[in-house]
């Protein structure tokens, strides 16, 4: 099995921070400003074949949404995970998702385009509910997700 990295948002009621505890001990969170992100993926090993991030979207009810790539300053860096098995995965665990090829504008973008400088695209963004919309049946489906992608690595 590959070593995957999983990365969530610091914050008590941060859903990412949540869902990633549950998912797996090789976990790291991140600050919460550009700056501190900045240091937090710079000082991660880099033994890890993939990181997988999760960040929160508001806007986010019932689905969960995968970035295809990160855009800053006018340029995009793609990752080079393709988001099909995820979803499939996702799917698979009763958890409905889509791909966006138009990155947010914020702190998650900004933090998904370090890690995919540094990883040399082997890093993907999913964005998931705010804890507001994300009960156990949902961490549990997604624990599912995550080793039914994992175990196809």
């Amino acid at each position: 099995m590959n070593k995957i990295l999983l990365t969530g948002f610091k914050g008590i009621n941060n859903s990412s921070r949540m869902l990633v505890e549950k998912l797996s001990s090789e976990n790291i969170l991140l600050t919460n400003s550009f700056a501190g992100l900045k240091r937090d993926i710079d000082s991660i090993s880099e033994d890890y074949d993939c990181v997988i991030m999760f960040g929160v979207d508001k806007s986010l009810t019932s689905t969960v949404r995968i970035e295809k790539c990160a855009r800053k300053n006018g340029k995009v860096i793609d990752s080079i995970i393709k988001p099909e098995g995820i979803v499939e995965s996702l799917k698979k665990a009763g958890i409905n998702s889509y791909v966006s090829e138009e990155p947010t504008a914020y702190l998650c973008n900004d933090a998904y385009w370090h890690m995919l400088k540094k990883y040399s695209g082997r890093a993907v963004f999913i964005h998931i509910p705010t804890i507001k919309h994300i009960n156990e049946r949902f961490i549990e489906s997604m624990k599912l997700a995550f080793e039914l992608y994992c175990g196809s690595l």
